[in-house]
Formats: C-alpha cells, structure tokens, sequence
C-alpha cells in the first residue's frame, strides 16, 4: 500500500483548515502553511470540494473552508478521495482480476489486512489530527 503524494497533500490541507475550523483561507495560504507546492493545491482542494469535504467560497474574501466538522471527516475519507480504495492487494477490490481468488490460501489474509488498514484510518479523524498537530 502507497499513498501517493497527492493523497498526502490533501491530509495536509484537510489538516489545515481543521487547525482554524470555520475559518476561510486562500489556497496560497494553504501551500504555505502545509509546505505544499502551490500548483498542486488548487487542483486538491477542487477535488476535495467535488466531494464535499471541503467549500470553496469565490470573491475577494473567498477561499476554502470545510464542509463538515474535523471530527466527522475520517483520514480514510481523504485518501479514497483522491486516491480510491486502498488496495492491499488488486484481487481484494476486483475478484476478476484473479481467477484463484475462490482457491487461494493468501486471499483471506489480503482480505482482512484491507479491512486492518481501512478500520484504522477510518477511526482517525481530524479533530484529533489537529489537536495532536506541532509546526
């Protein structure tokens, strides 16, 4: 399992606006508190709005902000946006793209490390990610 830097990115802005809930900050704002690239920022926090995870507000005091509380956006709910399921293993999330899936002695073990790795992340929130953060 890989969390792409993109998936990364988007914790760190998610993790940005939970630090000032309700606040509203520029993208650029953004990039330089989390230390992101700010050509990557605007694209993230796009598709973070598409999800609803967060609301971009146009105008001169325009920005972003979340849409939900820190503590009902999952750590999970973030990668999966941006990068889909976590796979531990192709044939967990396609049964087709293995024809031993029925036979394989392995596949179980892929199966519950999945569910391990979802259950954890899906259990970090971001209330917490921001009350245990440190610049």
């Amino acid at each position: 399992m890989v969390i792409t830097r993109e998936a990364d990115y988007a914790v760190r802005c998610i993790l940005c606006l939970s630090l000032s809930f309700n606040e509203i900050k520029g993208a650029s704002t953004i990039a330089k508190e989390m230390e992101i690239p700010a050509p990557f920022v605007s694209k993230i926090l796009q598709k973070l709005s598409r999800k609803g995870l967060v609301v971009a507000l146009r105008g001169v005091k325009g920005g972003f902000r979340l849409a939900r509380r820190p503590q009902d956006i999952s750590l999970l709910e973030v990668i999966e946006t941006i990068d889909g399921p976590i796979p531990v293993n192709i044939c967990v999330i396609d049964s087709k793209s293995c024809n031993r899936v029925r036979k394989c002695s392995v596949h179980p073990v892929w199966v519950r490390l999945q569910n391990l790795i979802r259950k954890e992340l899906g259990a970090v929130n971001f209330k917490k990610l921001a009350s245990d953060f440190r610049m």
